[in-house]
């Protein structure tokens, strides 16, 4: 197994158990995962608590990762699942996800860029505002809830008299839509 081994074929490999193909997938995202973290809980003990904890979960749930064909990828699951525990880190500290951060705040914070990468990040960044804008209201309040100020889809359901399946459903239809808006634009962008 080279270097450039897929994060698939890591995941494969951590689900009949070899330790090296964790430790590659570890120095591969553990550097970003840990800023990442860090930029949410604002913490180092905990960042580094959370990364860890990350990694004894992608060792314990790779079989099931790799049978699950609506996983999608795998850095996505990955973070998703530090972005969760980080949550439930602040929250377990008795804060909320993002509280009184003032805006631009998370940007200064994150590790030193290229000039190029800030460019593109700005970027995304403008192209995923104009993509939040074009959702209908009911779909933007929960997606802003859930994926900017760390709610639970239960939670929102439960604070604001949503049913669970309706809140579900607005979430779906809401990343089908901005999926769909992305991809659009990545291929306009491939094109001479």
């Amino acid at each position: 197994m080279g270097e450039s081994a897929s994060d698939e074929l890591l995941i494969q490999k951590i689900a009949e158990r070899d330790s090296a193909a964790l430790e590659q997938l570890y120095d591969r995202y553990e550097r970003q995962v840990y800023s990442f973290v860090f930029r949410i809980v604002k913490d180092t003990m905990a960042a580094e608590e959370v990364v860890q904890e990350l990694f004894i979960r992608v060792w314990n749930s790779a079989g099931r990762l790799r049978t699950d064909e609506s996983a999608g990828k795998i850095s996505s699951w990955m973070f998703t699942i530090a972005r969760n525990l980080s949550v439930d880190w602040l929250r377990k500290q008795g804060r909320k996800p993002l509280e009184a951060r003032e805006e631009g705040a998370l940007e200064r914070e994150a590790a030193p860029q290229t000039t190029e990468q800030e460019v593109e990040q700005k970027l995304l960044g403008e192209q995923m505002k104009e993509a939040l804008g074009e959702l209908n209201e009911d779909q933007k309040q929960v997606v802003e809830l859930i994926y900017f100020m760390g709610y639970t889809q239960q939670e929102v359901s439960q604070n604001h008299d949503i049913p669970l399946g309706t809140v579900k459903s607005r979430v779906r239809l809401a990343l089908n839509q901005l999926r769909k808006k992305f991809e659009s634009g990545m291929k306009e962008g491939v094109r001479p």
